[in-house]
């Protein structure tokens, strides 16, 4: 009997001590974010290289040149003939329109690739034209696909 009143006190006196280990409060996150979306737009930047870019295609120097060619076609012969006319310009508008858009997407343009260790462990590259005073190790805050100096 003394043996089962000894084992109870010590189960009772063991429970005392680990329920006094544990604590009642919950858990509270550390850190300055109102939520996890905020952490997800805050970072450091980690690297900026010079990039080179196409330019792209977009079929507005087709567009342009067509209407630029109809009405200058519209504006020679009458009747069917300015008709014809006008429809020539316009195909021959386009064509040199796309020619000239052509031309220019061969040329590249330089952008900043700029490499982002966001505060929620993700890592980012942005591209931008312009660097706005970033360094490297600077905070910064990503906004609607640009990063800004914070």
């Amino acid at each position: 009997m003394r043996t089962k009143t000894t084992t109870l006190s010590l189960l009772l006196a063991s429970a005392a001590l680990l329920g006094g280990c544990a604590s009642n409060q919950p858990a509270v996150q550390q850190g300055y974010y109102a939520n996890q979306s905020d952490a997800a737009s805050y970072g450091t930047v980690d690297a900026i290289k010079v990039v080179a870019v196409n330019n792209s295609n977009s079929g507005a120097g087709a567009v342009a040149g067509g209407v630029v060619g109809a009405l200058l076609g519209n504006q020679v012969g009458s009747g069917s003939g300015r008709t014809a006319a006008t429809v020539a310009g316009a195909v021959g508008g386009a064509v040199v329109g796309n020619n000239i858009e052509s031309q220019r997407k061969a040329q590249t343009r330089q952008q900043y690739q700029i490499s982002v260790r966001m505060d929620n462990g993700d890592y980012r590259i942005i591209n931008q034209d312009m660097l706005d005073d970033l360094r490297v190790g600077n905070r910064v805050r990503l906004i609607d696909g640009r990063v800004y100096r914070y």
